[in-house]
Protein backbone atom coordinates (compact mmCIF):
# COMPACT_ATOMS: atom_id res chain seq x y z
CA UNK A 1 0.00 0.00 0.00
CA UNK A 2 2.64 2.47 1.06
CA UNK A 3 6.36 2.99 -0.11
CA UNK A 4 9.34 2.25 1.88
CA UNK A 5 10.12 4.76 4.33
CA UNK A 6 13.71 4.56 3.60
CA UNK A 7 12.95 5.32 -0.40
CA UNK A 8 12.10 8.92 -0.74
CA UNK A 9 8.60 9.86 -1.82
CA UNK A 10 8.10 11.52 -5.07
CA UNK A 11 6.62 15.41 -4.67
CA UNK A 12 2.89 15.82 -4.74
CA UNK A 13 2.46 18.46 -7.35
CA UNK A 14 1.39 22.07 -5.71
CA UNK A 15 -2.34 21.94 -6.70
CA UNK A 16 -2.19 18.90 -5.00
CA UNK A 17 -0.72 20.14 -1.99
CA UNK A 18 -3.09 22.77 -1.91
CA UNK A 19 -6.08 20.96 -2.26
CA UNK A 20 -5.07 18.31 0.29
CA UNK A 21 -4.08 20.39 2.76
CA UNK A 22 -7.15 23.11 2.44
CA UNK A 23 -9.38 19.75 2.68
CA UNK A 24 -7.81 18.68 5.98
CA UNK A 25 -7.97 22.10 7.45
CA UNK A 26 -11.88 22.21 6.72
CA UNK A 27 -12.52 18.78 8.32
CA UNK A 28 -10.46 19.42 11.15
CA UNK A 29 -12.31 23.18 11.64
CA UNK A 30 -15.33 21.34 11.08
CA UNK A 31 -16.44 23.23 7.69
CA UNK A 32 -18.37 20.38 6.61
CA UNK A 33 -19.18 22.54 3.29
CA UNK A 34 -15.86 24.19 2.58
CA UNK A 35 -14.81 20.31 2.72
CA UNK A 36 -17.32 19.05 0.96
CA UNK A 37 -16.23 21.42 -2.09
CA UNK A 38 -12.85 20.32 -2.03
CA UNK A 39 -13.45 16.66 -1.96
CA UNK A 40 -16.29 17.38 -5.18
CA UNK A 41 -13.13 19.42 -6.78
CA UNK A 42 -10.74 16.32 -6.72
CA UNK A 43 -12.55 13.00 -7.36
CA UNK A 44 -8.99 11.96 -6.14
CA UNK A 45 -9.02 13.41 -2.71
CA UNK A 46 -9.08 9.79 -0.84
CA UNK A 47 -5.87 8.69 -2.66
CA UNK A 48 -4.40 12.62 -1.95
CA UNK A 49 -4.66 12.27 1.44
CA UNK A 50 -3.11 8.65 1.61
CA UNK A 51 -0.37 10.27 -0.25
CA UNK A 52 -0.45 13.30 2.23
CA UNK A 53 -0.70 10.75 5.20
CA UNK A 54 2.19 8.64 3.81
CA UNK A 55 4.33 12.12 4.21
CA UNK A 56 2.92 12.76 7.86
CA UNK A 57 3.18 9.73 9.12
CA UNK A 58 6.03 7.31 7.83
CA UNK A 59 8.80 9.85 8.55
CA UNK A 60 7.76 10.29 12.12
CA UNK A 61 7.25 6.40 12.83
CA UNK A 62 9.96 5.31 10.80
CA UNK A 63 12.37 7.51 12.85
CA UNK A 64 11.38 5.23 15.79
CA UNK A 65 11.86 2.23 14.02
CA UNK A 66 15.44 2.43 12.68
CA UNK A 67 17.13 0.12 15.18
CA UNK A 68 13.82 -1.74 16.04
CA UNK A 69 14.03 -3.50 19.39
CA UNK A 70 10.84 -5.46 19.63
CA UNK A 71 11.00 -4.35 23.85
CA UNK A 72 11.16 -0.37 22.75
CA UNK A 73 8.04 1.58 22.78
CA UNK A 74 9.63 3.07 19.26
CA UNK A 75 9.22 -0.35 17.32
CA UNK A 76 5.68 -0.24 18.42
CA UNK A 77 5.17 3.30 17.28
CA UNK A 78 7.07 2.22 13.84
CA UNK A 79 4.47 -0.71 13.84
CA UNK A 80 2.24 0.87 13.94
CA UNK A 81 2.40 3.78 11.31
CA UNK A 82 2.62 0.89 8.74
CA UNK A 83 -0.42 -1.00 10.16
CA UNK A 84 -2.36 2.99 9.79
CA UNK A 85 -0.86 3.44 6.49
CA UNK A 86 -2.19 0.01 5.19
CA UNK A 87 -5.68 0.76 7.00
CA UNK A 88 -6.13 3.84 4.56
CA UNK A 89 -4.49 2.67 1.76
CA UNK A 90 -7.48 -0.77 2.22
CA UNK A 91 -9.75 1.65 3.06
CA UNK A 92 -9.36 4.54 0.30
CA UNK A 93 -9.15 1.16 -1.75
CA UNK A 94 -12.85 0.08 -0.43
CA UNK A 95 -14.60 2.95 0.13
CA UNK A 96 -13.14 5.01 -2.88
CA UNK A 97 -14.01 8.99 -2.47
CA UNK A 98 -16.41 8.10 0.62
CA UNK A 99 -13.27 7.56 2.96
CA UNK A 100 -12.08 10.82 2.13
CA UNK A 101 -13.45 12.18 5.19
CA UNK A 102 -12.23 9.45 7.47
CA UNK A 103 -8.84 9.26 6.00
CA UNK A 104 -8.55 13.27 6.99
CA UNK A 105 -10.28 12.83 10.02
CA UNK A 106 -7.54 9.57 11.13
CA UNK A 107 -4.72 11.69 9.88
CA UNK A 108 -6.07 14.95 12.06
CA UNK A 109 -5.89 12.38 15.18
CA UNK A 110 -2.39 11.38 14.49
CA UNK A 111 -1.28 14.90 14.22
CA UNK A 112 -2.80 15.82 17.35
CA UNK A 113 -1.91 13.06 19.18
CA UNK A 114 1.85 12.71 17.83
CA UNK A 115 2.92 15.90 16.39
CA UNK A 116 1.31 18.96 18.55
CA UNK A 117 3.53 20.62 21.26
CA UNK A 118 0.07 21.83 23.22
CA UNK A 119 2.52 23.06 25.52
CA UNK A 120 3.75 25.48 23.42
CA UNK A 121 0.35 26.54 22.45
CA UNK A 122 0.59 24.51 19.24
CA UNK A 123 -2.66 23.51 17.57
CA UNK A 124 -3.35 21.27 14.77
CA UNK A 125 -4.18 23.97 12.50
CA UNK A 126 0.02 25.14 13.31
CA UNK A 127 1.29 22.00 12.49
CA UNK A 128 -1.20 21.46 9.22
CA UNK A 129 -0.12 24.87 8.00
CA UNK A 130 3.97 24.35 8.67
CA UNK A 131 3.30 20.96 6.62
CA UNK A 132 1.39 22.98 4.19
CA UNK A 133 4.35 25.16 3.75
CA UNK A 134 7.10 22.30 3.74
CA UNK A 135 5.11 20.55 1.07
CA UNK A 136 4.20 22.85 -1.01
CA UNK A 137 7.85 24.18 -1.71
CA UNK A 138 8.99 20.84 -1.87
CA UNK A 139 6.07 20.72 -4.97
CA UNK A 140 7.56 24.08 -6.54
CA UNK A 141 11.30 22.47 -6.62
CA UNK A 142 10.05 19.36 -8.30
CA UNK A 143 7.48 21.00 -10.31
CA UNK A 144 8.61 24.63 -11.27
CA UNK A 145 6.07 27.21 -12.63
CA UNK A 146 6.64 28.00 -16.44
CA UNK A 147 9.17 30.53 -16.94
CA UNK A 148 7.70 34.40 -16.90
CA UNK A 149 4.36 32.82 -14.67
CA UNK A 150 3.74 35.66 -12.04
CA UNK A 151 4.81 34.49 -8.55
CA UNK A 152 2.23 33.93 -6.02
CA UNK A 153 2.52 31.92 -2.67
CA UNK A 154 -0.54 30.60 -1.75
CA UNK A 155 0.34 29.28 1.24
CA UNK A 156 0.43 32.64 3.38
CA UNK A 157 -3.38 32.57 2.49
Amino acid sequence: MFQNPTVPLAPMTPDAVLSVFSYLRAVEAGDTEAAAGFASADPRMHWQLVDAAERIILPVTALCGIDPDPCDDSFALSAVGRVLMNTLGLRASQAGPDAAEEIARAVIAFVREVLTQEECGETVADVLRQMKAVGFGQALEAHPAPTGALSVDPTTA
